[in-house]
């Protein structure tokens, strides 16, 4: 399974003035550029009156990137917005910053700064998950040996999914991918070979530190 990955959790935006020019940064995870292009257009509308808005997207995908200046002087706008968000090294995101123009000219450079900071402060503005390879396990056991398998979960960062109790007990179960070896070597000793994890799905998920 390739390795883990930083995306954003769920769309977000903030702003800020500069020289009179209203800048708002948004930004909201995408997967495919379909989507990528719907959030651009949705923000687009809601901002119709907006004298700019500039846009950057990277995809896991294809390891596809775009971004436009959409009217800004070449490489004052777009690119910026890009390379911020490379340096947080984020993928599947799409960031539109809308500058609303207050009348003072910023120059090549001030622009530059201003999108970059637009950029930046969508970001800061969005819960960042680290996506790690991991797996969505199946435990099947009796009620004598749960307390054990439950005791050893926490040290190995495992996540319950779902318990059912019926004439025995099931578990669903998270793992980190590379957490599954120890696990199931630790599994197998303590419950002398008789219980042994499923590998029910191979997934990404964001286990919080």
């Amino acid at each position: 399974m390739a390795e883990g990955y930083r995306t954003v959790e769920a769309p977000a935006q903030d702003e800020f003035v500069e020289k009179k020019s209203r800048f708002i940064g948004h930004i909201a995870p995408v997967r495919t550029e379909e989507e990528a292009v719907a959030f651009l257009n949705s923000v687009r509308e809601r901002h119709r009156e907006a004298t700019h808005n500039v846009y950057a997207y990277i995809l896991r995908d294809n390891q596809l990137m775009r971004f436009s200046d959409d009217g800004e002087p070449q490489g004052t706008a777009g690119k910026p917005v890009l390379e911020v968000v490379l340096r947080e090294g984020l993928v599947d995101v799409a960031v539109v910053v809308t500058r609303y123009f207050g009348g003072v000219l910023l120059g090549a450079g001030g622009l530059v700064r201003a999108y970059a900071q637009g950029a930046k402060t969508a970001v800061d503005a969005a819960r960042v998950l680290n996506m790690q390879p991991a797996a969505v396990l199946e435990l099947d056991m009796g009620y004598d040996f749960y307390g054990k398998a439950t005791y050893i979960l926490p040290g190995h960062e495992i996540q319950v999914l779902d318990s059912v109790f019926a004439e025995g007990v099931r578990l669903r179960l998270l793992c980190k991918a590379a957490r599954l070896p120890a696990f199931t070597r630790e599994l197998t000793e303590l419950s002398s070979g008789t219980v042994a994890p499923l590998v029910l799905e191979e997934k990404f998920a964001h286990f919080p530190q």
